[in-house]
């Protein structure tokens, strides 16, 4: 395995440990202006996030309703009841993106989709990288400060849905999670810079409970006048 990348993993908890589990589940809530331009604005409200660690299986409840969740897998999302009735679906869902721009509207199921698999992402970096079919190199690092931020780039296998194939991970000098930069290729492929912080130790593994993802510009500069996607985690979970 990479150097830095089972460093990055020793860090956040440890492969033995994380191998012990099998889902998380926390409180969400979120916003952003790319949602609003998706015409998808999202309100205060708090909703219970479930992942699954080893596979890329996630759902969010309550969506849309007070008695609906999603159910999302790369191949298939949908809105159900908590009965299971489903309200609505969408096989092959990535394809419904193409040839969108930034401004196109999103659908509920859209919107469902997009929440299933970056959730599923953040919840399990940075042990997902250390999966099957996912290839990492070490890149140059990011000066942040006074701090000097190590980098990893990961090429993701196409079985697993998520911003784009190649995305870069930022660690600390403690090796601890700083930075996230991908391309959000289901909005018109913007460049975005995550940056990620206020950590807690749940169950024994290393969350950041809060996350700000920006514009980035040419240079891998975020652009702090406008949050794209804001994260807030919390009673966060993993059995």
């Amino acid at each position: 395995m990479n150097e830095l990348l089972s460093a990055a993993i020793e860090a956040h908890g440890g492969h033995r440990r994380w191998r012990d589990l099998t889902r998380v589940r926390a409180t969400l809530v979120s916003g952003g202006q790319m949602f609003v331009a998706k015409g998808q604005p999202q309100d205060p409200e708090p909703r219970e996030m479930t992942v699954l660690l080893h596979e890329e299986h996630a759902s969010v409840r309550p969506f849309g309703a007070p008695d609906q969740r999603t159910d999302f897998t790369p191949g298939r999302v949908r809105i159900e009841k908590l009965d299971g009735q489903v309200v609505a679906a969408r096989e092959d869902p990535r394809s419904s993106f193409s040839g969108h721009t930034f401004n196109t509207p999103w659908d509920p199921l859209d919107r469902a989709y997009f929440n299933g698999y970056a959730l599923w992402t953040y919840l399990t970096t940075p042990f997902l990288l250390s999966m099957p079919g996912f290839a990492v190199a070490e890149i140059e690092p990011w000066q942040e400060g006074d701090e000097l931020w190590r980098g990893l780039r990961a090429a993701f296998p196409s079985e697993i849905a998520s911003h784009s194939t190649h995305q870069d991970f930022y660690f600390g000098p403690d090796h601890v999670l700083r930075r996230h930069d991908y391309h959000v290729d289901v909005a018109g492929g913007f460049a975005a810079a995550q940056y990620v912080y206020d950590r807690v130790e749940a169950d024994g593994i290393i969350v950041p409970t809060k996350r700000r993802a920006y514009r980035r510009d040419v240079d891998g500069r975020p652009l702090l006048d406008e949050v794209m996607v804001s994260i807030d985690l919390g009673d966060i979970h993993f059995t």
